[in-house]
């Protein structure tokens, strides 16, 4: 089996048994449904069934599919993007190896669902301060960084590492002064965060701003007075 197969069974059997698993398996088809961009009606099509199916699935209206079900959907999502030159599983696999071993990683969390960045926001304290006009995301995961740390530190592939399994995820960067170092750095790798959130910043410097309006991040600033503060909200809220 070559390894292209072998990372799409990989990812295959990873977001089964996290549907099987969760206790609101819509909310978590839902989830990896938008990390593929894949309409319901283009699943629903692919697998034959009503687009309605899906909807009620994920809706909670439906009880939860099983696992014949699960697979059929899970199979779908990895052809149609295998279809498509497998953005997403390429994606996976480069970012599922391990991460390197820092202090720089203060906390990394996957959800089984999307959270509304206005919701993530309001549970650090946090304002969007530049790319206002992409807060009609989702965030599906967060990684809280030691910007000075990880820039130190970290090659380009780490931090490539820093957004788990998916990109549609919140960096959150402790111990920054303006946010250029950690928007210069997002732009350099060339992969786009759902949410970006400074902690620390008193003043955030015009070319972070600019960088997240032109790239299209909701660039946010926490109030929190410690780090400390950060995990605890973050874990209460989230974990």
């Amino acid at each position: 089996m070559d390894e292209w197969q072998l990372a799409k069974e990989s990812l295959a059997r990873k977001i089964a048994g996290e549907i099987v698993l969760s206790e609101d398996a819509g909310k978590t088809i839902q989830k990896w449904r938008n990390i593929f961009k894949i309409p319901q009606r283009a699943l629903a099509g692919h697998i034959k069934i009503t687009p309605s199916v899906i909807s009620d699935y994920e809706s909670g209206r439906r009880k939860s599919p099983g696992i014949r079900v699960v697979k059929k959907m899970v199979d779908a999502m990895i052809m149609i993007d295998d279809s498509a030159g497998g953005k997403v599983t390429r994606q996976f696999s480069e970012n599922s190896n391990q991460l390197p071993i820092t202090k720089a990683i203060i906390d990394i969390k996957e959800f089984d669902h999307g959270v509304r960045i206005e919701e993530f926001c309001d549970a650090m304290s946090a304002s969007v301060v530049a790319g206002k006009e992409s807060t009609n995301q989702e965030v599906y995961g967060y990684t809280i960084v030691d910007s000075l740390r990880a820039i130190l530190e970290f090659s380009y592939s780490d931090l490539v590492k820093l957004y788990g399994i998916t990109t549609k995820r919140a960096l959150v960067f402790t111990n920054t002064s303006t946010g250029r170092s950690p928007m210069v750095a997002i732009k350099v790798t060339n992969l786009r965060p759902a949410l970006i959130v400074l902690h620390g910043a008193r003043e955030v410097d015009e070319i972070a701003k600019r960088i997240a309006d032109v790239e299209n991040i909701p660039l946010a600033v926490s109030k929190l007075a410690k780090v400390e503060d950060v995990v605890a909200a973050l874990n209460q809220k989230f974990g």
